[in-house]
C-alpha cells in the first residue's frame, strides 16, 4: 500500500512539474504585454506633463493638491509608474532565459495578476520536450522521496511513542 502511494505521489510530482516550462512561457507572454500597456499609459502621463510644461514628478505633486479627487488620481498614476518599473524589469530578466533558467528566476514570476490570468488560461498537458522530461523526471523524485519522508517520520514518531508507552506499562 505504501509503495502504490509513494508511486501515486511520484506520478502526482512529475505531471505537476512537466507543467512549469509551458506555464512560465505563458506567463512570459501576459507579462510582455501587461508591460506594454503600461508602458502606453505611462507615456501618456509623460506627454501629458510635458504638454503643461513640468516634469511628471511635478504633475503629480501638483494633482496631489488639488483635492481628494485629484489625489487619488495621482496616487493611481504612482501605481501604474511602479508597477512599470517592477514588471519591466521583471520582463528584462526572463526575457531570453530558457524553462530551467526561468526556475532560478522564478522571482520574478510572482505578479498576482499575470500569473492569475495566464493561469486562467493555460491548459495542462505533459511537455513531450527535453525541458518536460527533465520537469517531469524531477518532479517524480521529489514526489516520491517527499512521501517516503513523511511516512519515515511517521513511522520514527509513532515507534518513538510506542517506546515511551511500553516503558510506562
Amino acid at each position: 500500500m505504501l509503495r502504490i502511494l509513494t508511486l501515486m505521489a511520484g506520478l502526482s510530482g512529475a505531471f505537476g512539474a512537466a507543467q512549469f516550462p509551458e506555464y512560465s512561457q505563458q506567463y512570459l507572454q501576459r507579462l510582455g504585454g501587461a508591460v506594454d500597456e503600461l508602458a502606453r499609459q505611462v507615456d501618456r502621463h509623460e506627454r501629458e506633463a510635458a504638454a503643461l510644461g513640468v516634469s511628471l514628478d511635478q504633475m503629480l505633486v501638483q494633482l496631489s493638491a488639488e483635492g481628494p479627487l485629484a489625489e487619488r488620481q495621482a496616487e493611481h498614476i504612482r501605481t501604474d509608474l511602479i508597477r512599470h518599473a517592477r514588471l519591466s524589469a521583471d520582463l528584462q530578466a526572463l526575457q531570453g532565459a530558457g524553462p530551467f533558467m526561468r526556475v532560478r528566476l522564478a522571482t520574478h514570476l510572482g505578479d498576482s495578476d499575470v500569473a492569475r490570468r495566464a493561469l486562467g488560461d493555460y491548459k495542462p498537458a505533459l511537455p513531450a520536450s527535453f525541458e518536460g522530461a527533465i520537469f517531469a523526471t524531477s518532479g517524480f523524485v521529489l514526489g516520491w522521496l517527499g512521501l517516503n519522508m513523511v511516512f519515515m517520520f511517521c513511522k520514527g514518531a509513532f515507534g518513538w511513542l510506542r517506546l515511551c508507552f511500553r516503558r510506562r506499562a
